[in-house]
């Protein structure tokens, strides 16, 4: 049950990955996931909800993004969510919530062969 404890599942569509070397052995992609939901208000309008996520992939992860996503590309990701700040450049301290992929799907049509 320890794994329960900060655990995200998320399903959706993505923004291109931006995919960064850091070191010889060491690679990060990060890119944004697309959560859609819809439902219908006090009126039964249809309403459409997006919500946008920070996805960060470590290593083989990242050269699997690297690889084969693309912007629009649909994908389940498993992970854990994270928070972090920094102070921008004009002394601004901002705040950062992201989710640390662990397990990535890639859903959709396979290419043909």
């Amino acid at each position: 049950m320890s794994n329960l404890r900060n655990s995200v599942r998320l399903l959706g569509h993505i923004t291109e990955p931006e995919v960064k070397k850091i070191s010889e052995k060491k690679k990060v992609a990060k890119f944004s996931i697309a959560t859609n939901e819809s439902y219908k208000n006090d009126k039964g309008e249809k309403v459409e909800d997006t919500q946008w996520h920070n996805l960060v992939l470590w290593d083989g992860l990242a050269s699997i993004a690297e690889s084969y996503l693309h912007k629009g590309s649909e994908i389940t990701v498993e992970g854990k969510l994270t928070s972090r700040s920094y102070t921008d450049k004009d002394g601004i301290k901002r705040y950062v919530t992201e989710i640390i992929v662990s397990e990535l799907q890639m859903l959709g049509k396979k290419a043909a062969v």
